[in-house]
């Protein structure tokens, strides 16, 4: 596969899932950790879509910060950023282990890993929640704020899968939808610094593949990518059905999972 058509897998990959996660909250990450995990490892996939979705997050602050409502970030983003660093620390350890099994299936060596059985699973358990009609109903009084900023971040650093937990805790709060937006993106971006920090510190690999020129070519197209998504992303905010989002991610996260926990991405 030609450095051309990376480039387009990419960018593509990006400004759709940037698109659909300016709904949800959730997406981004979920969608271009699978496709960087196509011509890198999954460690090194993860540390770069980390990167990717903190720039994203980052502009959408620019466009939506300032509807966030910030006695709910501060309550929700500070425990998230704690659990954040013990999740990138258990990723770190968990990349290390050798596979379990390796298969031949067209033309193609696949590996099954404990990392991408763990990551696999983690997407597939959050795609069949977002198609549950239980969890679409269930609804988080304020007083769970801290313990869904754990849940999420502590998710969100091992595998960057923070948005469909932080979701079903800030969703159910009233807020208006310019307000969850842009308080989802601040919450985000807390996440995104502690675990890059710490990925830096515990997957050196990782960090030194990021620096390579051929990855910081595709991280740059992945990120004007997803700046372009969130920029129609917010043009149609006021036009799209949340829920219909929500499902669609789904949809696609249950797919990635398969494909990961199969040793096929």
């Amino acid at each position: 596969m030609g450095f051309s058509m990376d480039i387009l897998i990419i960018s593509v990959s990006a400004l759709v899932a940037s698109c659909l996660t300016f709904f949800s909250g959730f997406g981004l990450g979920t969608i271009l950790t699978p496709v960087f995990a196509l011509f890198f490892p999954v460690s090194v996939a993860i540390a770069m879509t980390a990167v990717v979705h903190l720039a994203n997050n980052l502009f959408k602050i620019g466009l939506v910060g300032r509807d966030a409502h910030w006695p709910t970030v501060i309550r929700f983003a500070l425990p998230a950023g704690l659990a954040a660093i013990i999740g990138a620390s258990l990723l770190a350890r968990i990349s290390a282990l050798l596979p379990w099994a390796s298969y031949e299936w067209l033309g193609r060596t696949h590996d099954i890993t404990p990392v991408k059985v763990l990551i696999g699973g983690v997407i597939t358990i959050f795609a069949l929640l977002e198609l549950s009609p239980s969890f679409a109903r269930l609804a988080f009084p304020a007083r769970w704020l801290v313990a869904g900023g754990l849940l999420s971040g502590f998710f969100g650093g091992l595998s960057g899968n923070q948005g469909a937990l932080r979701s079903a805790f800030l969703i159910k709060l009233g807020l208006s939808k310019e307000s969850y937006v842009g308080t989802g993106a601040v919450c985000t971006v807390v996440v995104d610094v502690v675990r890059i920090a710490v990925y830096g510190l515990t997957l050196p690999a990782a960090l030194e593949s990021v620096r390579s020129s051929q990855s910081g070519e595709l991280m740059l197209v992945a990120i004007v990518s997803a700046f372009l998504g969130s920029y129609f992303g917010k043009r149609l905010l006021k036009q799209v059905t949340l829920r219909t989002v929500e499902l669609m991610v789904a949809a696609m996260m249950i797919a990635i999972g398969i494909g990961l926990g199969f040793g096929l991405l």
